[in-house]
């Protein structure tokens, strides 16, 4: 397939995630406003789109509290810089096991598994124009952790998003995880076009070497949108390669907290860094009300 480059490029920030990355940074936002506050920056930026986690203000540890999420919600919709909101929908499917040889009982603590309707209860709640939908089940980086998200979640949590009328964000992190998103599609739990974000170099997913990239960009419709982006120090490599390869580009300290080598970032400056690299590219970004005409997406009030 030949390089088809996107000359109309949006900016997706992830602000904080869920990664152990909250004592490795102080520019990592923990609290509601932290988060709200980055976002906000990261649209002053050239950020169309944020998308948001939520960690416990004193810990710093992933939360799925939905009060929190509505807080971040409001304090963002509530700003004077307008952007798109997405949340996450990826808490709820985390299993560790025990070690080997004792797999079962797994491991509490590090294991929080909730239905589809838990999972989804704040982005309900708070109606964001996007959340993530993690495409697939698979080992991610330790030892005895797998995300978990089998086909029957999928697609009841596939389902509500669509009768509510929010724009799943298809997160992939290998080929088969395109593949079953291909059917959600065909099976009416999912509309089209639909938008896939590209996750790459995430271990034990797919490695984020370029023949891989565009074995990834090759199984994505034509009519779909899709980003990408790769972890760590290869973040602003990968805004060009997504560019080159036709998508969008997402940056953030959800991914990566390095700004230069030794230079920690803030999330403002990944997104100036990357819109800088996308404009010397010779493609322009857009904005967050672009965006929305592009996607069909409807800006909304939370629920009463």
């Amino acid at each position: 397939m030949p390089l088809a480059m996107n000359k109309e490029v949006f900016i997706t920030c992830a602000v904080t995630g869920s990664g152990a990355t909250q004592d490795r940074s102080p520019h990592v936002p923990r609290s509601p406003k932290q988060i709200a506050d980055n976002a906000i920056a990261a649209a002053k930026a050239g950020a169309a789109i944020v998308h948001c986690h939520v960690r416990d203000p004193e810990t710093g540890a992933p939360s799925r509290d939905p009060a929190m999420f509505r807080e971040v919600t409001e304090r963002i919709r509530d700003a004077d810089t307008d952007v798109v909101l997405n949340l996450t929908a990826g808490m709820g499917g985390d299993m560790t096991f025990g070690d080997p040889e004792h797999p079962l009982p797994v491991n509490e603590a590090g294991t929080d598994m909730a239905g589809a309707t838990e999972r989804v209860a704040h982005v309900a709640e708070c109606l964001p124009e996007i959340c993530t939908l993690d495409c697939g089940t698979m080992n991610f980086a330790e030892a005895d952790y797998v995300m978990t998200n089998t086909p029957g979640m999928l697609q009841a949590m596939g389902r509500m998003m669509t009768e509510l009328g929010v724009k799943p964000e298809i997160e992939a992190f290998d080929t088969g995880h395109l593949w079953y998103a291909r059917q959600l599609v065909t099976d009416g739990i999912l509309e089209s076009p639909a938008l896939v974000q590209l996750c790459m170099g995430v271990p034990w997913g797919a490695p984020d070497d370029l023949n891989t990239l565009m074995a990834m960009v090759n199984n994505i419709p034509d009519d779909w949108t899709f980003s990408a982006f790769s972890l760590g120090r290869n973040q602003m490599a990968y805004v060009a390669a997504a560019v080159l390869a036709g998508g969008n580009v997402r940056v953030g300290l959800e991914d990566n907290l390095m700004l230069d080598r030794g230079v920690l970032a803030e999330n403002w400056q990944l997104v100036e860094r990357a819109r800088e690299i996308v404009e010397r590219m010779g493609a322009r970004v857009i904005g967050p009300e672009e965006v929305r005409q592009r996607l069909s997406l409807v800006k909304r009030a939370p629920r009463g």
